[in-house]
């Protein structure tokens, strides 16, 4: 270890850190608040496929568990790669300047090497699941890695929808590791849903940290094209998430229905807090909302797609 942020206290290169410490550490470098949404999305991946392929759930807990354990560790080696590339801006924006590799707490190898390792060992975990499981998480994981965070993110404002096609891979690694057959609507309406989502998700969250991203000279929408605009296109996909709830029609109308529902109270509460709200106040209603829809959905599609068959 090397030393800290100024004014913090050094770190010897003998000294043993306190398990809780290092636990923290590691934790903090590979995102583990993501891991924990993501699974929840492949999760309902790997249940709607256990649903619609009439399979019963511990007829496949071993490519169950391979998939969760395998989805844990892709998506925090993602993590790990992205805190090492983006120090140099983690450094400028308050949100992220306590993070382990700007802080000096690990050192830049040290979080590389534990990145690939949880990369190639996630990876040999869904490959034993389906081999068509581990392309998608090698696809989610490149996408996040290259042309998310080594190119589009400081490059251009959409980097949001770049990004979004990595995001949406959780719901179809959890089928693959079921079913080889994506071509089911399930399968589809899950990463639609998910790819739809997460725009009007990280605008919100670019819009109350609008400051942060302008120092940093990160391209956001709000930073470069104003609040105009992002509120217009953050509708334009709300609308469009209301209408990707119709593709769980063959799955289940009532899930087509609380897809439908929740996201059409997203865009009545988007344009009517607009028009009552400053944007900060906007965009902290909208992230919270992004939030209870995404988990209230999914959680119910686990439910339904879990217990259904049990009648």
């Amino acid at each position: 270890m090397r030393m800290a942020d100024a004014g913090k206290e050094s770190i010897k290169p003998t000294q043993v850190l306190p398990f809780r410490e290092l636990q923290h550490i590691v934790f903090q470098t590979i995102k583990t608040g993501i891991i924990k949404s993501n699974l929840i999305a492949m999760f309902a991946g790997l249940c709607v496929a256990l649903y619609i392929n009439d399979v019963r759930f511990f007829d496949r807990i071993g490519d169950i568990l391979l998939a969760t354990v395998g989805s844990a560790l892709v998506i925090g080696a993602a993590g790990a790669f992205n805190n090492v590339y983006d120090r140099d801006i983690d450094f400028i924006m308050e949100r992220t300047r306590s993070r382990p590799t700007v802080t000096g707490q690990i050192k830049t190898k040290s979080a590389l090497l534990l990145g690939c390792g949880m990369a190639a060992s996630g990876l040999l975990a869904l490959g034993l699941a389906s081999p068509l499981a581990a392309l998608f998480g090698l696809l989610g994981l490149f996408i996040y890695v290259v042309p998310y965070t080594m190119w589009t993110k400081r490059r251009t404002i959409y980097n949001t929808e770049v990004g979004s096609f990595s995001g949406a891979m959780p719901p179809l690694i959890g089928w693959a590791a079921i079913s080889p057959d994506i071509a089911q609507p399930g399968a589809l309406a899950l990463f639609v849903i998910m790819l739809l989502w997460q725009m009007p998700h990280f605008y919100a969250i670019a819009i109350r940290r609008h400051d942060e991203y302008k120092a940093a000279n990160v391209p956001m929408l709000p930073v470069v094209k104003g609040m105009r605009r992002t509120y217009v296109q953050t509708n334009v996909y709300l609308v469009l998430l209301v209408a990707s709830s119709f593709l769980l029609v063959p799955v289940s109308p009532f899930l087509a229905g609380v897809a439908f529902l929740l996201s059409a109270a997203w865009l009545v509460l988007s344009v009517a807090g607009f028009r009552k709200m400053d944007a900060p106040k906007w965009a902290k209603l909208m992230f919270i909302y992004s939030l209870n829809h995404l988990t209230v959905l999914f959680v119910l599609i686990i439910a339904y797609c879990l217990i259904r068959p049990l009648f």
